[in-house]
């Protein structure tokens, strides 16, 4: 199930396991020698183009995954990524990215958005693009606290390709800021076919409040730190989608609904070190379900319950060597009504090098939780991933 997601890049820069963290992290930073640098812009008379691009790779091993049951290996690309950008007029512009899972098929479109933004208050976008979500589906992974943030249930767009890919479906979203408040309202295609015989519109919404500094992202997307780059931040944030026969098969038709809270605080301390929080609770109503379905014939099945998490880091103020260290820990529980309740703890650290741009990663997973919602293998995973972009 293909989860991954990124913001778009436009017009402008953009900007034994536990114990052996740090030091492996501090092993793979002495091969680091330069930061990533941000996006190109290309002046062209009163227009511009930007280009971009982002990677994340990742080894891991995983306990009673090989096939004869011993611990199995892998090195996965995670994601590559092309950014394009184009400024037309001061109000009329256009982004066209794509991401290819490696192993997993072609190059797939990512975005590809005609937007009128006409002042900070009204904007429309109109194309294929992120659908209004929580904090951890606007994130996409390169801009993420965790590395390994897809452990909940998702909505509609990030189930497999049926209603969308990448948190990605084809529509339209008017967004904007008032002072310190945040809006996202979009309509989209969501499931077509299946349970949506009558060719039902999802509706997705995000409503968010920045009680201190203001998040810096663009459009309506969202990251779950800034690394301190912004001083204080505390945001609440409340996330709905939406559809009549969005879940369900051609014979027994079901509606799904889902609404989401979410809370990040980022804390400048005293010395220059950074302490996050981020912590999500996310309900989900459908229909059929994933355990449930209807008796016969092709299901979009989802997730029906609950689920949270919280996470927790700290930047250390001190540099070492071309970075910072980044400690951090995530609990995620997700509890179905129709099956076990599963969870996850996730222990790593970041190593900063340049913000979102540049980053290693090393982390300790131990649980069942998945992006499914329900309750897979209890097992134990060590990863080392890598995130460049510019």
């Amino acid at each position: 199930m293909k989860a991954a997601k990124s913001r778009v890049i436009s017009f402008s820069s953009n900007p034994s396991v536990v114990s052996s963290l740090a030091a492996a992290c501090a092993l793979a930073a002495a091969f680091v020698v330069a930061p990533a640098h941000a996006g190109t812009t290309i002046e062209v008379g009163s227009t511009s183009i930007s280009i971009g691009a982002g990677m994340r790779i990742a080894a891991s091993a995983t306990e009673d995954s090989a096939p004869n049951g011993d611990t199995g290996s892998n090195f996965d690309v995670q994601n590559m990524r092309l950014y394009f950008g184009a400024k037309v007029t001061d109000t009329i512009k256009f982004t066209f990215n794509t991401d290819e899972i490696f192993g997993d098929g072609p190059v797939d479109v990512l975005d590809a958005i005609a937007q009128f933004e006409f002042d900070k208050g009204f904007n429309l976008w109109i194309g294929r693009m992120l659908t209004p979500a929580d904090r951890i589906e606007m994130n996409g992974p390169f801009y993420s606290l965790t590395w390994n943030q897809y452990t909940q249930p998702l909505y509609p767009s990030d189930q497999g390709g049926a209603a969308g890919t990448y948190g990605r479906d084809d529509g339209m979203t008017v967004w904007g800021t008032s002072g310190k408040f945040q809006y996202a309202l979009g309509a989209f295609d969501g499931i077509e076919g299946f349970g949506n015989q009558g060719d039902n519109v999802l509706w997705a919404g995000r409503f968010a409040y920045n009680f201190l500094n203001m998040e810096d992202n663009p459009a309506y997307y969202t990251s779950s730190t800034y690394y301190g780059g912004l001083g204080n931040v505390f945001t609440l944030g409340l996330s709905f989608q939406s559809q009549d026969g969005g879940t369900g098969s051609v014979t027994s038709s079901g509606d799904f609904s889902g609404y989401t809270l979410d809370l990040l605080s980022e804390t400048v301390v005293a010395g220059g070190g950074v302490f996050t929080v981020e912590a999500e609770y996310k309900d989900f109503d459908a229909d059929y379900t994933l355990a449930s379905g209807p008796v016969g014939g092709n299901c979009f099945c989802l997730f029906d319950g609950d689920s949270y998490f919280v996470s927790a880091a700290y930047l250390l103020p001190t540099t070492s060597g071309a970075g910072k260290f980044m400690p951090y820990v995530r609990f995620v529980t997700n509890n179905p009504t129709d099956s076990a309740d599963s969870d996850l703890t996730e222990v790593g650290v970041n190593y900063v090098i340049s913000g979102h741009n540049a980053r290693l990663n090393l982390n300790y997973g131990s649980g069942d939780a998945n992006i499914s919602g329900y309750a897979g293998a209890d097992v134990d995973t060590v990863s080392f991933g890598a995130q460049l972009q510019f």
